[in-house]
């Protein structure tokens, strides 16, 4: 069974947790100003890269809060965990490509998603 390692309560079994999809997007903060296209990008594009990525989790058989994770989506293997609100911290070894958004699904310059990716890497 795969531990994780909630940043509140300590290690638990992976059954206790939910995934909720990527970390670090921003909403904007007035929706009612950007474009719909930009407004679509926010609500349905994600990265699904092979690699580290910034995840978002939530320990639901537990203190239900929610936080983030580092997590290499080729071995499953959680590098880091950390609470909600708080950055990435940097990880040396772990790679590039932690969730930052890049070219037409990246929405910054509409203000809706800017992800202010993790810094991973030396």
């Amino acid at each position: 069974m795969l531990l994780i390692e909630c940043p509140y309560c300590g290690k638990r079994p992976e059954l206790e947790f939910s995934h909720a999809g990527q970390a670090h997007i921003a909403r904007a903060k007035n929706p009612s100003e950007v474009s719909v296209e930009a407004w679509t990008d926010f609500l349905y594009m994600r990265d699904n890269i092979k690699g580290v990525h910034a995840e978002r989790w939530r320990h639901t058989h537990g203190c239900a809060r929610f936080f983030n994770a580092l997590r290499d989506t080729t071995t499953d293997h959680f590098i880091a965990t950390y609470k909600a609100g708080e950055p990435a911290p940097v990880v040396a070894g772990a790679g590039v490509g932690a969730g930052a958004r890049t070219g037409a699904n990246a929405g910054a310059s509409a203000g809706v998603g800017s992800t202010a990716a993790p810094k991973v890497g030396p």
